[in-house]
């Protein structure tokens, strides 16, 4: 079993119904009209909630910063790769996937995935042998985007070749890439290709994309870390859907 820890991302894994949970700790004191929601939807799911002493959470909890609400749990369901391709089929748009290869931080892992929610990803890949990762860690920075967003864990590049096949281009970013963010058709169905800042993307990964892109920058920064990448993409993907969805509404 697992936790999850304060209001946002209780109230997020109550509502997205991927875990099996199976009690809500709530500190005595706390302001239970702030609550409300999160209540609402565990009774709806006739999951009991307990009131514990602050100590008593502290003692379960990563530290004290959980705002006095803590959820046992399963683990989060990983999207298999089948669901990934269903994913796609049910897009109602050209559907966007982010692949995050070498990613070794689990609040890296959480801040993505909250820029990938909010900038209309529609999955998150990570290609990782051992899955290692704090689910705290990555759900704390994620603003609740981890029970929500599927995330799929990704070995080799067998996945990545079906859903090629499905029509989505690979667009990895590579450093010294010819072509800019900004040069590249990211409104298209597609999988963004980000690597970490040690050993960026690898060989396998390289050989498959579609078309090769940089993030251009200036100063004496020579890289930048994966998390902010990841949104910087993210964002001009989301600018250029956006404008070719505007495009169409005015011309209706």
């Amino acid at each position: 079993m697992e936790h999850v820890e304060g209001r946002q991302s209780v109230l997020a894994a109550l509502l997205a119904r991927q875990r099996r949970i199976e009690m809500v700790l709530v500190t005595h004191g706390a302001h239970m009209e702030k609550l409300q929601e999160l209540l609402d939807a565990a009774a709806e799911l006739n999951i009991p909630v307990k009131q514990v002493t602050s100590r008593e959470l502290d003692a379960m909890a990563h530290g004290s910063t959980h705002g006095g609400v803590l959820a046992i749990c399963s683990a989060k369901p990983r999207a298999t790769a089948e669901q990934l391709l269903e994913i796609v089929d049910r897009c109602t748009k050209p559907p966007l996937l982010i692949l995050i290869e070498g990613i070794e931080d689990a609040r890296n892992l959480g801040f993505v995935l909250r820029s990938a929610e909010a900038l209309g990803a529609d999955a998150v890949l990570v290609k990782k042998h051992l899955w290692d990762l704090d689910s705290v860690e990555i759900a704390r920075p994620s603003s609740g985007a981890y029970e929500r967003l599927p995330l799929a864990q990704v070995e080799g590049v067998e996945v990545l070749q079906q859903l090629q096949r499905k029509g989505l281009r690979i667009f990895g970013c590579v450093g010294g890439a010819r072509r800019t963010i900004y040069d590249a058709d990211l409104a298209v169905p597609a999988i963004l290709a980000i690597g970490g800042e040690k050993r960026g993307l690898s060989g396998a990964v390289r050989a498959i994309c579609d078309v090769k892109i940089t993030i251009p920058t200036g100063g004496a920064a020579t890289s930048l870390s994966l998390s902010h990448a990841a949104a910087i993409v993210l964002g001009e993907a989301n600018r250029q859907r956006r404008a070719i969805s505007q495009q169409m509404d005015a011309q209706k």
